[in-house]
């Protein structure tokens, strides 16, 4: 099984790779689509709905599965031998951004629901500042790899 995991790691961890680079695509776009929907869309109009339907495939198509294949090809690298030095801060500082960043693609979920229901409460401006958490946790997480302090 350890063969396996050594032979396969760099499709792997191109994978993982390529699927982070959709997640965080949507992290960073969702948010902006919620600013524009909040302060530039009339409630229950065609945009309204036009607005409703994009975030919502945009999270359930793309964000959603990219997560997942995120999360499924970094655990197996995470078992692969000799991948983790746990001894290091490096993986602990990643995975803290790593489950942050799940959380926020949890909080924007919950976003999406609420404008199907019509009942969000937040402003554009809000929206700006959340906008930034992947930006924060993204540097986190490059500078726990390649640092690897």
């Amino acid at each position: 099984m350890f063969d396996l995991l050594l032979t396969a790691y760099p499709w792997v961890k191109s994978l993982h790779v390529i699927s982070v680079i959709a997640w965080m695509a949507g992290l960073f776009y969702l948010p902006r689509l919620f600013v524009y929907h909040v302060e530039k869309v009339e409630s229950g109009s065609e945009t309204d709905a036009l607005f409703q339907t994009m975030e919502r495939k945009l999270f359930r198509v793309i964000m959603q599965p990219a997560m997942m294949a995120s999360w499924t090809f970094g655990l197996i690298m995470v078992f692969t031998p000799g991948a983790v030095d746990w001894g290091a801060i490096w993986p602990y500082t990643k995975g803290f951004a790593i489950l942050s960043m799940t959380a926020f693609h949890d909080w924007l979920g919950r976003r999406v629901y609420q404008f199907s229901q019509g009942t969000n409460q937040l402003t554009g401006r809000r929206y700006r500042i959340m906008n930034e958490v992947p930006t924060v946790l993204l540097v986190i997480i490059i500078f726990s790899v390649i640092v690897r302090f």
